[in-house]
């Protein structure tokens, strides 16, 4: 019986993938396989861990709330880690929103934030503001809410049907040496403010990925974009979601994404590293204005939302540990940036990289061996490349071309900058196939 013939894998095609691999243990950076080896994990595991693998101060903090409360309903009750996580982000966030709503994960974070900002304008007296802003590329999350505001593909297509349509527009990809950033932006702010002059009316919320699409293939986009767009959008009174499930934290070099762009989203979604890879745990964390449309004894204004496991106190625990070294380690990620720059031109230099870019604590680049390579999430250059990485003794899971490094935090530099050889052998090698 092979490890993973009782489970059914997520983002797996059946009977195509390889085995599974059994992980035995984790510290630090690595990952002890059950055949004896270790692996650098490059990735985060699906970029949750943000301070290596079995951080001992969240295992302890873990540890120290499973003998006090487990869990606890959360609708009638509250209890101290909750509050005080509520707080302390509130605190991260320099008081810029006022509530905090706990969820599970990052899909129904933003799920959470969507069914927010339809209601609000419900509760306001406008029904017909029901449209939403999207961009192409984008990923959201699994839940139907979240798959109708994310790009159509492959992994939806089963669910067109019922997936709500939003006014969908191109992101502004860019990247290093980009001559066309400026023209292409323009463009994309020219179609929404026609949009929005056409259907003002209708349009409830924008969402968008700040600065980094994530599962899209890790595009990025500039700090003025994102500037100019809530800027805009806001001129005409629609609410501005960032879904910052990947990008809090740490990712982009700032705390939160948001804090690089000099504006402020009306909701915002965490999930992923808010409990340093331990447990699942998500907010959606709202401006006051959001929460004061529903503050009424009206039964009909309540957001009629919750989770079995809302607030669950042992990832609140977790979450307190891991924001409390996010905090304490601000430098591992604002100086990791400049790690990834001195490192990729040694993959440059293989001939075979296209569209470098880098944000903060992560770096992609666009993988073509000729000409005729593949692109897109299926291309056959991504398992090429993970499998010569587990070779080479790394975890790295390729956005099908896109060749990406998102690090825990704790990584040293010499430990990337070995990475970086060892990658640019690995490019080296396949292009000489």
């Amino acid at each position: 019986m092979s490890p993973s013939s009782n489970i059914w894998k997520p983002f797996t095609i059946s009977g195509v993938s390889p085995d599974p691999l059994t992980v035995k243990s984790g510290k630090g950076l690595y990952l002890e396989l059950e055949d004896g080896r270790w692996i650098k994990d490059m990735i985060s595991s699906w970029w949750v861990n943000l301070h290596g693998h079995a951080h001992p101060d969240i295992a302890k903090a873990i540890a120290d709330q499973a003998l006090l409360l487990e869990h606890v309903i959360f609708a009638d009750f509250t209890h101290d880690p909750a509050e005080k996580l509520a707080e302390n982000l509130l605190r991260v966030s320099n008081r810029s929103f006022d509530k905090v709503f706990f969820s599970d994960n990052g899909s129904t974070a933003v799920e959470v934030a969507l069914k927010m900002s339809l209601q609000y304008w419900v509760n306001r007296g406008e029904p017909k503001r029901h449209k939403i802003i999207a961009f192409e590329g984008a990923y959201h999350g699994d839940t139907l809410g979240a798959m109708s505001t994310g790009a159509r593909s492959i992994f939806n297509e089963a669910f067109n049907e019922w997936m709500f349509t939003v006014e969908r527009v191109p992101f502004p990809e860019t990247w290093i040496g980009d001559e066309r950033q400026e023209a292409k932006e323009s463009a994309v702010l020219a179609q929404i403010r026609f949009m929005l002059e056409q259907d003002n009316h209708q349009i409830a919320a924008l969402i968008i990925e700040p600065l980094i699409q994530g599962a899209g293939g890790m595009r990025m986009c500039s700090e003025t974009f994102i500037y100019n767009l809530v800027e805009l959008v806001r001129g005409f009174g629609v609410l501005v979601i960032f879904d910052e499930v990947m990008t809090g934290f740490g990712r982009t070099g700032s705390l939160f994404a948001y804090q690089k762009t000099g504006v402020l989203p009306d909701l915002i979604c965490l999930s992923k590293g808010i409990s340093g890879g331990f447990l699942p745990l998500a907010v959606t964390m709202v401006q006051k204005h959001i929460f004061e449309a529903f503050d009424e004894p009206d039964a009909q204004k309540t957001f009629w939302h919750g989770h079995s496991y809302t607030a669950n106190p042992l990832g609140c625990a977790a979450a307190l540990a891991s924001l409390a070294l996010t905090e304490a380690n601000r430098a591992a990620y604002e100086t990791m940036e400049s790690w990834h720059i001195d490192g990729i031109s040694e993959l440059v230099s293989t001939g075979v990289t296209h569209h470098e870019r880098i944000c903060g604590t992560i770096m992609a680049v666009d993988v073509r061996m000729d000409v005729d390579s593949s692109s897109g999430y299926l291309s056959e250059i991504g398992p090429l490349i993970k499998k010569k990485s587990l070779e080479h003794g790394m975890l790295i899971r390729p956005l099908g071309n896109v060749l990406y490094l998102m690090p825990p935090y704790c990584i040293t530099k010499d430990e990337l900058s070995d990475v970086y050889q060892e990658l640019t052998k690995i490019l080296t090698e396949l292009k000489n196939k």
